[in-house]
C-alpha cells in the first residue's frame, strides 16, 4: 500500500501518545511512521527520514492493517512465564510505586518476594492491567520557593484578576518558549547496557515570546535564534504602543527581564499605561502562559511538525495564528 487507510481522531490520539511515552523506540517510531503516511508521507520519504529500508516501513503498514495498535507493539518472547496471583500482582505494582522510573527494581524485589520470574513486558502489562501508565512526570520547584511572598503574589494577582472582571485594566501574562528539531520526550525504561535512541535532529532554535490574557487575546513575536534583554525590550516596546487601557503585565525573573537594558525601559513603559508584575522565584505556576505552552508542546503541535526545520516553523505558526479561535484554554 501507497499510504494507510484514512485514521480516525481516536487513532490519530492513540498513535501520537505512543509516539511520546512508549517505552520502546520501535514502538515510537511505528507510531510516527504511522502518522507520517496519514499526512501523505510517502513510504520513500519516511524511509529516508528514518534512514530504514523501504521494506520496513512497509511491514509496519501492514502490521497496522491486521492487527491495528496491538500491530505496533514487539510480541512477548516465546515460553510460558510464571503467572503472578491477584495478590502478587498487587504487590508487584506496590514495588513499582516506590521507585515508579525502574521497572528492573520492581522484577528484582517481585522476583525475592514470589519466587517468580516474570518479565519486563509482563510487568508493563499488569501496570496498564492496574490503571498505570507510562507518561511525563512534571518538575517541582515548590521545595525551593518563599512561601510567604508565593502566597502574597497570589493574593495580589488575584486582586488584578478582579480588577480586570471590572474592566479596569488588562492582565496580561508574559513569557518566552523555544521550539527545535529535538521533540519533547519523556524518560523511560531501558535495559541495563541499552540506550534508546530518540529520532531527532540538531537545528536552529526557534523563539516565541508573547503576551497573552485570561480572554486568550493574544500578542506574538517569533524569533530564530538568540533572545536577549535588547530583543525583549524590542518586544514590549511594540506591545505597549498596542495597548488601549492600562496594562499590567505578569513577568517572571528571568535574566533576560531583570537586565540593567530592561529595567531603564519601564519608566517609559509605565508613561504610556503598561505596568510590570514581577513574581517570586520557582512561582511558574502563577505566570497562566505556562500552561499554553504545554499544550502546544504535547497536544496542538502536531507530530509531523518534527519532519523537518521548515514544516516546524510553519505548523508553529498555524497554532500562533489559531489561538483564541481554534486553539483555546478554559482558564479557572
Amino acid at each position: 500500500m501507497k499510504y494507510i487507510a484514512l485514521l480516525s481522531l481516536e487513532d490519530k490520539e492513540n498513535l501520537s501518545s505512543l509516539f511520546k511515552h512508549h517505552v520502546s523506540h520501535l514502538v515510537r517510531r511505528r507510531a510516527h511512521m504511522l502518522l507520517l503516511s496519514a499526512e501523505k508521507f510517502s513510504i520513500s520519504e519516511i524511509a529516508r527520514i528514518y534512514q530504514v529500508h523501504r521494506d520496513t516501513v512497509s511491514n509496519t503498514f501492514a502490521r497496522w492493517k491486521k492487527c491495528g495498535i496491538d500491530g505496533l507493539d514487539d510480541a512477548p518472547r516465546s515460553g510460558r512465564p510464571p503467572s503472578l496471583s491477584e495478590k502478587e500482582e498487587d504487590e508487584a505494582i506496590g514495588f513499582l510505586k516506590k521507585d515508579p522510573r525502574s521497572i528492573k527494581k520492581a522484577l528484582i524485589v517481585t522476583r525475592e518476594k514470589t519466587g517468580k520470574e516474570i518479565s519486563q513486558w509482563t510487568m508493563k502489562r499488569i501496570a496498564r492491567k492496574k490503571t498505570m501508565r507510562w507518561k511525563r512526570m512534571r518538575k517541582s520547584t515548590k521545595g525551593n520557593r518563599n512561601k510567604v511572598a508565593f502566597q502574597q503574589a497570589k493574593e495580589e494577582i488575584a486582586v488584578l484578576q478582579a480588577l480586570e472582571g471590572k474592566g479596569e485594566l488588562d492582565l496580561r501574562y508574559f513569557d518566552e518558549t523555544g521550539f527545535n528539531l529535538v521533540p519533547e520526550v519523556p524518560y523511560a525504561w531501558q535495559e541495563v547496557g541499552k540506550t534508546i535512541g530518540i529520532p531527532s535532529k540538531m537545528s536552529k532554535r526557534i523563539n516565541v515570546l508573547a503576551f497573552l490574557n485570561r480572554e486568550q487575546e493574544f500578542h506574538a513575536t517569533t524569533i530564530i535564534g538568540r533572545v536577549d534583554s535588547a530583543i525583549v525590550v524590542s518586544v514590549f516596546d511594540e506591545f505597549s504602543l498596542t495597548i488601549k487601557k492600562k496594562t499590567v503585565v505578569v513577568i517572571d525573573n528571568a535574566s533576560v527581564h531583570t537586565s540593567a537594558l530592561f529595567k531603564q525601559n519601564i519608566k517609559k513603559w509605565e508613561k504610556r499605561g503598561l505596568f510590570l508584575k514581577y513574581l517570586p522565584t520557582y512561582s511558574p505556576e502563577l505566570n497562566l502562559i505556562e500552561i499554553l505552552w504545554r499544550f502546544i508542546k504535547y497536544k496542538w503541535l502536531d507530530l509531523t511538525a518534527y519532519s523537518s526545520f521548515k514544516k516546524l516553523n510553519e505548523e508553529i505558526q498555524k497554532v500562533l495564528e489559531g489561538i483564541g479561535s481554534k486553539y483555546q484554554i478554559t482558564f479557572a
